[in-house]
């Protein structure tokens, strides 16, 4: 069960918007992601829960920011409920994607376990449903996802395999890189892992 954290920062003028500590696993029936999200003064601002089946798809997700929440779930595309601060309105969103994104880096993992691009093979499109902090307000994109490179990287186990991504937003023509191995980001435009307790998991 890998557990360790992540730093945060503006992808464009690197300012520290704080860490995000995890752990997550494989089972026999998909994958699990948990974390707590404390902002640069250490003060908790946020919590991810994403459960994803054996296909990569999101079968339970529920995040907490700013006293926002979102409970979503794969049904009929993506439908989700989103929860005001005052816990007195709740509204009801349904979108025919594929899956959900956002800031947290359990989504690049989930991203690419559902689209599992194959290397050399061009590029695989997905309509997501975003929800970013601090409102969790949920906006539909498109991305493509190519898999560029898988490079073997020695350890006193098993070779890690370290996977680089080009991600497209489609809409805009925003490009960049994400390195994956397992079910741990290495690193992506945001996103600097800083500590692993344990090695990660593979998927198989």
């Amino acid at each position: 069960m890998p557990r360790g954290h992540y730093s945060l920062h503006d992808p464009h003028d690197h300012t520290p918007l704080g860490e995000e500590h995890f752990h997550c696993a494989t089972g026999p029936s998909g994958w699990r992601y948990v974390s707590q999200i404390t902002n640069p003064s250490g003060d908790h601002i946020g919590s991810v829960d994403l459960t994803l089946d054996d296909l990569g798809r999101p079968i339970r997700l529920e995040l907490h920011a700013a006293a926002w929440q979102v409970r979503g779930a794969a049904l009929d595309g993506v439908t989700w409920v989103r929860t005001d601060p005052t816990g007195t309105h709740a509204t009801e969103g349904n979108v025919r994607a594929h899956a959900f994104t956002g800031a947290s880096p359990a989504f690049l993992i989930a991203t690419a376990r559902l689209l599992r691009p194959a290397l050399g093979a061009g590029a695989v499109r997905a309509r997501l449903v975003a929800f970013t902090p601090p409102v969790l307000a949920p906006r539909t994109l498109d991305q493509s996802w190519a898999l560029l490179n898988s490079t073997p990287h020695a350890t006193d186990n098993a070779p890690l395999i370290a996977d680089e991504y080009q991600v497209n937003d489609l809409e805009t023509g925003e490009q960049h890189s994400i390195h994956l191995t397992g079910d741990v980001v290495l690193s992506a435009p945001g996103i600097e892992l800083e500590s692993l307790d344990s090695p990660p998991s593979t998927f198989t």
